[in-house]
């Protein structure tokens, strides 16, 4: 069986992948996620368009480059209200958004995708409904000191598998996706290609 490529740097993903026992490699896209993101907006493109669209994007700039490979592309994008976010650009701007979703329920839609030659081939989106407590400016100001810079990779700036898992009341759908990729679905979808045994 051929080696997954993973067309992300994202710790998450790939930590959810290696504790899965998938065997695979990274190889990050290097995309202009923000300048994308925009421009899709811009279009009028719903929240889980996005999403699928920024997944299948990664894997299929990956794939070009790796003829034969599959490679699996995974991207979240948060729906607050009519408001569709990325990541925050700088500590100042994720401060505010954590402001922002104090004590409100927000949507994190996850998509993957996966490409082969320059095509993807599948994809999958799901949508997790998550509740933030009311959070104190202490709060937010101390666990913005602790966590640092690294919150920057992650959508809404929480890593749910740690500290952030803080900021929460409740939520709603598949943990997995809160980490950034809908794991079960994918694993199904490896399965059906070959890259898993079934």
């Amino acid at each position: 069986m051929s080696v997954l490529v993973l067309a992300s740097a994202s710790p998450s993903r790939h930590a959810l992948l290696k504790a899965a026992g998938v065997e695979f490699k990274t190889v990050p896209a290097g995309l202009n996620e923000a300048a994308l993101m925009d421009d899709l907006i811009a279009k009028g493109s719903k929240a889980e368009a996005i999403a699928t669209v920024l997944a299948e994007q990664k894997a299929t700039m990956v794939s070009r480059r790796l003829p034969g490979e599959t490679v699996l592309g995974g991207d979240s994008v948060l729906e607050l209200g009519t408001d569709i976010l990325g990541k925050s650009s700088d500590m100042t701007a994720l401060r505010l958004l954590l402001s922002k979703l104090s004590g409100r329920t927000h949507q994190l839609i996850s998509g993957a995708a996966l490409a082969r030659d320059g095509q993807a081939f599948w994809h999958h989106v799901s949508r997790v409904r998550m509740t933030v407590r009311r959070l104190s400016d202490a709060f937010i100001d101390a666990y913005l000191a602790e966590e640092g810079e690294k919150l920057l990779g992650s959508v809404g700036g929480y890593h749910f598998e740690g500290r952030g898992v803080q900021l929460f009341e409740s939520v709603a759908g598949d943990y997995f996706s809160i980490l950034g990729l809908p794991l079960l679905p994918v694993l199904a979808a490896l399965r059906a290609g070959g890259l898993l045994e079934t």
